[in-house]
């Protein structure tokens, strides 16, 4: 994306300069971003071979340090190592393949099933937006507390929302240590905001965000004697929070966005995959033809590609030796994971096409230009309430810098930040995935 915008702006210096001091600028860039991603992949090729041949040292000092008779090529032992491998890898390989056969049918399940949240918990629809005046897939859900857990409707509420990434919704609530397990350990009633697979005719994000405002709204009226509730959004969920809450400033509490793309052309020049591939594949021409080719609905499955295309390694090699070298333990893991990877939701043509050109291309709504409608623009600085930001130095989809950068974009210091009555808290892990800043605890 940075590429991109360069390559932007010296073209529109090409008009008042002269042009081959600009033309050499623009070339020199791009020998110079070229230079660090080959640079960047040949330190992960080298760090992938050092690695690799460490764990070969260890397993071979493990090996010679195990006991063997005569510390030496014992024949009989070396017949009894490969008999009891064999063994052992014929068992793991029907384990494996097994577990790959219960994915299978785990998904057709899933889709016979229109494909419900994954939440770990029970839940009551409280609102379902496809019955509004301006209808919506979202729906307002209640997390029903598990046997054991004790809430106090005078606290204060939660009310969680998962992205609209390519993926279903309760990503979330995915685990008994996620964000609905946490906070209903600490006594608090817990809402979640769920969508369903296909979009309602029409539908917009304006839709969608009118239809937030007013499950918060419900929400706030069942705790009449609470704070106002907590607003909880994850990755794409949390632009989403912030554009609620500066379209109604005083709606909801604090609020705390996860690992949430805000200034998407923010990153490390010759690192952040996703950010080149934005600028190389060139602009929304791509998603709109994905729309056209789905009589004007874009599939998730295609950015869920996107996803699976930033680490090639972990696609189609890390996970299944993970799961082949854990089997018996790792294989429970790995199907719950799945059923949520491989559910894809659907977007109207016309949600797509605001997502990419105000946001992943325009990057507006930091600027203050990003709107949904005639006069509905978003200020973030119209925000009072708290903002919490999460993110971490592991995760290559949302790196930090787009999840902190729209913080400098909008205030010039912390003095700006104070005099605009501002609270906002920053807390970044050191390693931990994009997943993991909020499917765990």
């Amino acid at each position: 994306m940075r590429f991109c915008y360069d390559v932007a702006l010296q073209h529109h210096r090409f008009a008042e300069e002269p042009a081959m001091p600009n033309l050499n600028q623009t070339i020199d860039r791009s020998l110079s971003i070229s230079r660090g991603v080959a640079t960047v992949l040949d330190r992960r090729m080298r760090d992938a071979f050092t690695a690799y041949a460490d764990r070969i040292r260890r397993a071979q000092a493990t090996y010679a340090g195990a006991g063997v008779p005569g510390n030496g090529m014992n024949p009989q032992q070396i017949c009894r190592d490969w008999w009891e491998y064999g063994v052992d890898f014929a068992q793991r390989s029907v384990l494996f393949w097994d577990t790959i056969r219960e994915r299978g049918n785990n998904w057709i399940a899933h889709e016979e099933a229109g494909k419900p949240p994954v939440l770990a918990y029970r839940y009551d629809v409280l609102s379902d937006g496809r019955t509004f005046e301006r209808p919506v897939n979202h729906a307002l859900v209640r997390i029903i507390p598990p046997k054991g857990i004790r809430v106090d409707n005078k606290l204060r509420p939660y009310i969680i929302i998962d992205p609209r990434a390519g993926h279903g919704p309760g990503i979330g609530g995915f685990k008994e240590d996620s964000e609905v397990g946490v906070a209903l350990s600490a006594g608090h009633p817990v809402y979640f905001v769920i969508f369903y697979p296909e979009p309602e005719p029409g539908q917009t994000l304006a839709d969608v965000t009118d239809a937030e405002a007013e499950f918060v709204r419900i929400v706030a009226e069942r705790h009449p004697e609470s704070a106002k509730p907590v607003l909880v959004g994850n990755c794409q969920g949390g632009w989403a929070v912030m554009m609620l809450a500066a379209a109604r400033p005083d709606i909801a509490g604090a609020l705390v966005i996860n690992g949430a793309p805000m200034s998407y052309w923010a990153g490390n020049d010759g690192d952040n995959p996703m950010r080149y591939a934005g600028g190389l594949l060139g602009g929304a021409w791509l998603s709109l033809f994905a729309s056209d080719l789905g009589a004007g609905k874009f599939d998730g499955a295609h950015l869920v590609e996107n996803f699976e295309n930033l680490n090639p390694a972990n696609t189609y090699w890390d996970k299944y030796y993970r799961l082949f070298d854990d089997v018996d333990d790792e294989a429970e893991r790995f199907l719950e994971f799945e059923r949520w990877w491989g559910g894809y939701y659907l977007m109207n043509e016309e949600e797509i096409r605001w997502i990419v050109n105000n946001l992943f291309i325009g990057n507006k709504l930091s600027q203050g230009e990003a709107r949904l409608g005639p006069g509905r623009y978003f200020d973030l600085k119209s925000i009072k309430q708290p903002i919490i930001v999460f993110a971490s130095m592991g995760d290559n989809i949302t790196p930090p810098q787009q999840a902190f950068n729209w913080i400098s974009d909008i205030y010039s210091s912390t003095e700006a930040i104070k005099a605009n009555g501002q609270t906002i808290v920053g807390l970044i892990h050191e390693d931990v995935g994009h997943l993991g800043i909020f499917v765990s605890g």
